[in-house]
């Protein structure tokens, strides 16, 4: 394997890994600070700037870990040099991820089996993301970036748009676009916290991002480019946000700067607005271009990136192992 090929992937573990920091700090106040539970977006008037900042930084890691797992597979397709590989590749992991968000991961969270609920979250969003990337890298680049551009910039436009439950649209609907319900019988629900269609959109634009590693473009070049689709989210969600018009819930300045602030920048992550997945991306390829740069120095964090599923089922089971612990000798109080 290159020095490049190595130094470019331990950019992308880095980078997952200090997202996968962020995400274990928001999942210890998931479960063990029950009553700091979120709305989404937050309620701002009954909510402290710390748990707002808190959360809010929380709200990179499921875009940057989508966009990283669609510039993966780009890298991938590099190194096999077989759109096939690549697609079936996806297939065969998408699934896995799916199989596990419906045993192993929904477990961790409920300790319940055989389950009442089921929760959809972001493994099963990546693993369906995977699915759709399958089949849409056998598009033309410009067929797929316009594709993710309208699926991450015009899903917005159809949020009035609601299936009631019993339809024959209420299913797809509901795990395409629209959070809710889905009752599978009499003992079994299933709930949608991710639907589909933005992230879709981010795991394409990750997949298009991944031409900017082909040998032609030097790290500077990549560089440059990386900051400049970081300022231009940026900006865009500044003034979309100003406009206060489309891609996000109005908002309203508070009684005080603090709670300005917290209006400005609170965002809907379910599912995740054009606005949302403008700052965290912003945010997230700035990141990327400086811990490319300094990929040596922030190699510790590579540790946590490389092996992100075993991470994620692993955290999952100590924190509950941990609460369990706690109720056993403190009580729920």
């Amino acid at each position: 394997m290159s020095d490049k090929l190595v130094q470019r992937l331990q950019a992308i573990d880095a980078l997952r890994g200090f997202v996968i920091l962020l995400m274990l700090l928001d999942h210890v106040r998931e479960t063990f600070f029950l009553h700091k539970q979120l709305a989404d977006p937050i309620d701002v008037a009954n909510t402290d700037a710390a748990l707002f900042i808190s959360r809010t930084l929380a709200h990179l890691c499921a875009p940057v870990f989508v966009f990283l797992t669609g510039l993966s597979a780009a890298l991938y397709q590099q190194k096999k040099q077989s759109r096939r590989e690549t697609s079936l590749f996806l297939l065969k992991r998408g699934l896995v991820l799916v199989a596990l968000e419906l045993t192993l991961v929904n477990f961790a969270w409920t300790f319940s089996f055989p389950p009442e609920v089921l929760y959809l979250q972001v493994i099963w969003a990546i693993g369906l993301s995977m699915l759709a990337l399958g089949g849409l890298l056998w598009l033309p680049l410009w067929a797929m970036v316009t594709l993710s551009v309208a699926l991450v910039a015009g899903h917005n436009l159809l949020d009035n748009l609601h299936a009631a439950s019993g339809s024959f649209w209420h299913l797809p609907w509901a795990i395409l676009h629209e959070r809710g319900w889905i009752e599978v019988g009499d003992t079994l629900r299933m709930r949608t916290s991710y639907p589909l269609l933005p992230w879709i959109g981010v795991i394409a634009l990750g997949y298009c991002a991944g031409q900017l590693w082909q040998p032609a473009w030097s790290r500077a070049a990549r560089g440059k480019v990386l900051l400049t689709s970081a300022a231009s989210l940026l900006g865009l969600f500044v003034l979309l946000r100003l406009l206060n018009g489309y891609g996000e819930k109005p908002w309203q300045a508070g009684n005080t700067l603090s709670e300005s602030a917290m209006a400005f920048f609170n965002i809907t992550k379910y599912p995740p607005s054009l606005l949302f997945i403008c700052l965290t991306l912003a945010v997230g390829l700035a990141l990327f271009e400086r811990v490319e740069m300094r990929s040596r120095a922030l190699a510790w964090l590579a540790v946590f990136g490389s092996a992100p599923m075993f991470f994620y089922l692993l955290h999952l089971y100590v924190l509950k192992g941990l609460y369990l612990a706690a109720e056993a000798r403190w009580g729920k109080n």
